[in-house]
């Protein structure tokens, strides 16, 4: 009998749009097929554990619907009507059409909108090659980013964090905004793993009861777009039971009694109204984040976007 041979294993990295960049291990059939994908577990982070979703892209690759080549829609839309044409052809017709809209309306008529799904540098360069060659409109990212990036820098002053493989060594994990059972295992991963070893509490705040609500400690389910008073009426009750750290906030932070006089009327009473949440609730938070021992681990995320349906709906 002939001897099975094991399959070439690669080394990759997963291409969708997510913050966890899973670093992958693909076994290579041939030059033209792979087989399993699996989590490489060498990496810190990724810890040999990988969505369902991308654990099944050998299926992706070579599903038998998959569009390999252009297609011109022949019919009305929707009516599902399309003609394969050849790659030349497509070329040529979207430039034309491209030259046209810019001949009546101006180059700046001609908007290319990306962002998201499994573009990477390459493709992404790409087209900000052809919108800089050709003068057309631009934006920073997408609509929701580019309206919430200058209040983020203004509010936070870098997107910038820790290590997140240090979640598997804080004392309280906080996961703000994020389906993290769905969208990205690997918080979970290390979530567990704290409050296996650590005995970590979890608390997932949301504006809707999801999977990752189900297996918190503490689960905050508030109005959509109210995150930001129920933040500040935390910092009320830590500067008021005199549990923030002020030695740290005086040497790294502009802290400044400006600001604290303004967080003075931020009480619970106050994001209660707001959030939809229970007084009692927000000081059960603010109290366990205030006497947590060691420094926790937040997951904070955008929420769902404009672009939720093609992104990774964090």
């Amino acid at each position: 009998m002939n001897a099975i041979t094991a399959p070439r294993v690669a080394r990759s990295v997963c291409p969708h749009d997510c913050p966890s960049t899973c670093a992958l291990d693909v076994d290579i059939i041939d030059n033209h097929t792979i087989g399993r994908v699996r989590g490489a577990k060498d990496d810190p982070y990724t810890a040999g554990v990988i969505c369902e979703k991308v654990a099944r892209y050998a299926e992706r690759i070579h599903h038998p619907n998959r569009v390999l080549y252009p297609l011109r829609r022949v019919g009305k839309k929707g009516s599902g009507e399309w003609q394969r044409i050849s790659w030349d052809e497509a070329m040529a017709e979207i430039a034309q059409r491209f030259l046209a809209i810019e001949k009546t309306h101006g180059a700046e008529a001609v908007w290319p909108y990306f962002y998201a799904g499994t573009m990477g540098h390459v493709h992404r360069d790409g087209i900000e090659r052809l919108r800089h060659a050709r003068g057309y409109s631009r934006q920073y990212d997408t609509i929701c980013t580019g309206t919430a990036w200058p209040g983020f820098l203004a509010g936070a002053g870098k997107l910038t964090g820790p290590n997140p493989e240090e979640m598997a060594e804080s004392d309280c994990v906080v996961i703000w905004g994020t389906n993290a059972v769905t969208t990205q295992v690997n918080v979970m991963t290390h979530a567990v793993r704290a409050r296996k070893e650590r005995g970590a509490k979890l608390v997932v705040i949301d504006i809707y009861r999801n999977a990752t609500m189900e297996q918190a400690d503490m689960a905050l389910l508030l109005r959509p777009g109210t995150d930001g008073a129920l933040a500040v009426a935390v910092m009320h009750i830590l500067l008021r039971d005199n549990l923030a750290d002020r030695d740290y906030m005086a040497r790294w932070t502009d802290f400044s009694p400006e600001f604290e006089a303004h967080l003075s009327t931020r009480t619970p009473e106050w994001a209660s109204t707001i959030t939809g949440l229970g007084v009692e609730e927000i000081e059960a938070f603010a109290r366990l984040v205030g006497t947590t021992p060691r420094p926790e681990m937040v997951e904070a995320h955008s929420g769902v976007r404009v672009e939720r349906c093609a992104s990774n709906s964090g």
